[in-house]
């Protein structure tokens, strides 16, 4: 049997909820939904670190925060000395070739892969020119590319500004495309396809924001748990206050037509790979770094364990994996799955290093543990599938949250009497994974927390949030 192909797709702020095939009211996505259909959907696939970086590092290598050694979003961090998913791929005599968002330090370190035609959001601060802003000077559109004026990191929208060829999405795909086409006919090959929206800034293409033109949108969900005292609820909920509601039904329909815009896109993806014979032999797998909360609770973004920033979409699909057609998987799932799965699905041992559970020989695991930030903001997570406990230590602050019943997480059960055995296992759960610091948590066998005596000090956000500019001549920071 020939080894297949392998084609991982991702993107960026892509909550596993926001696909039709997930049941959203409003959200177009033909593709995806038509890919569930003839694979298998994961539905409770969780980041275990929801900020981008640890989220890659983990897809990248197997491996979980405590390994891979970062929980904040550390941007100068070094890869860790571990075998990655490429560079597993390479070692069984694959071809490996990446196209978008990597998001690793150095930005041109290849963890692996043969090549990456890189786009990183215009980090220029890291020193380098990527091969978007490169072709985007080779055709005549030099440092133009944040002219439409929106931020990376906040919720205003408008169409994008230059022809569709330009914007990010379109050229990706392009960009692969012409990977897929140049593919060594003597060797299989790995392609990872990493999209960097529909992470702000929120501005799709005139058609796809269109599309959505008398779309009903559902409003948020909104819990019965706001007034928590958790400083870092207290400090999340704040960057989404000023906001509109008229701001934020834009902001909504403009991330779900960068969603479409992807969904549109993988048509051709998947177009190029019959047309050059390669579809047959072809492994296909659909994720997301993490997701995003879009205003649920009041918050934006990531950072939190909320259902929309956490639960990440997979599908594994594609004729090699013909015997799972049609299936949706509710096994707990991460990030650190992929690797060993895929791995194990083209007849190669993963590495010694890897953490991962194999998903498609039916291993499953009893709980899954979640980390993401340190002090004032802090937050860690334990869930088995039904039962998600979601733990703030500055204010000592437990949430509990029955899935099953309450997939929007809209009422508090941490403090029900019914309930308490299944606190006290999510707990204990918790307690034993706590490391590096987080063990002062506990007192007596008990969760103990920290007090917030820190005050929350006004935001003067004099820079937009990480506002680009104009960038001919190249900037002096990013």
């Amino acid at each position: 049997m020939t080894a297949p192909n392998v084609l991982l797709i991702t993107a960026d702020h892509w909550a596993a909820s926001m696909m039709g095939c997930a049941g959203h009211s409003a959200i177009m996505t033909p593709t995806l939904d038509h890919l569930a259909r003839t694979g298998t959907r994961f539905t409770n696939c969780y980041s275990t670190c929801p900020v981008c970086i640890p989220a890659r590092r983990s897809l990248m290598t197997g491996t979980f925060p405590r390994t891979h050694g970062d929980r904040v979003y550390t941007d100068r961090l070094p890869m860790p000395n571990v075998t990655t998913l490429a560079q597993s791929f390479r070692d069984a005599g694959y071809q490996a070739y990446a196209v978008g968002k990597l998001h690793v330090y150095p930005q041109r370190n290849r963890i692996g892969f043969d090549d990456v035609i890189l786009s990183e959001e215009a980090r220029y601060n890291f020193g380098v020119t990527d091969d978007y802003e490169i072709w985007l000077g080779e055709n005549g559109y030099l440092g133009k590319e944040y002219a439409h004026g929106m931020s990376n990191n906040q919720y205003y929208t408008r169409p994008w500004h230059l022809p569709e060829d330009a914007h990010q999405t379109t050229w990706a795909t392009s960009q692969m495309i012409k990977m897929i086409k140049r593919k060594d006919p003597t060797r299989p090959a790995f392609y990872y396809l990493s999209y960097v929206h529909p992470h702000p800034p929120l501005v799709p293409l005139q058609a796809y924001w269109d599309m959505y033109d008398g779309v009903d949108i559902p409003a948020a969900p909104m819990g019965d748990w706001l007034d928590a005292d958790a400083a870092m609820l207290k400090r999340y909920r704040r960057d989404a206050a000023p906001y509109s509601p008229q701001d934020i039904k834009r902001a909504k329909r403009a991330f779900f037509a960068l969603c479409t815009h992807i969904d549109h896109q993988i048509r051709l993806l998947i177009g190029t790979l019959r047309e050059e014979g390669l579809l047959n032999d072809t492994i296909i797998a659909f994720t997301a770094d993490h997701g995003d909360t879009l205003f649920d609770h009041g918050l934006t973004a990531k950072r939190t364990f909320y259902r929309n920033a956490t639960n990440v979409p997979l599908i594994l699909t594609g004729r090699p994996l013909g015997a799972y057609a049609g299936m949706t998987d509710n096994r707990v799932a991460c990030l650190e799955d992929i690797m060993t799965t895929l791995l194990n699905a083209c007849g190669i041992a993963s590495p010694a290093s890897a953490e991962g559970r194999d998903l498609l020989k039916g291993e499953r695991r009893d709980m899954l543990y979640g980390e993401v930030c340190e002090g004032v903001v802090a937050t860690r997570m334990v869930t088995d599938g039904q039962y998600k406990l979601i733990y703030y230590p500055y204010g000592n602050v437990l949430q509990l949250f029955d899935l099953r019943k309450d997939p929007d997480e809209t009422h508090n059960l941490a403090a029900t009497a019914e309930v308490q055995t299944v606190v006290n296992r999510l707990t204990a759960f918790l307690i034993a994974n706590l490391y590096g610091g987080d063990e002062q948590w506990v007192e007596n066998g008990k969760l103990a927390g920290v007090v917030d005596s820190a005050p929350m000090d006004p935001v003067i956000d004099y820079g937009l949030n990480n506002q680009r500019g104009g960038h001919w001549p190249a900037p002096k920071a990013g």
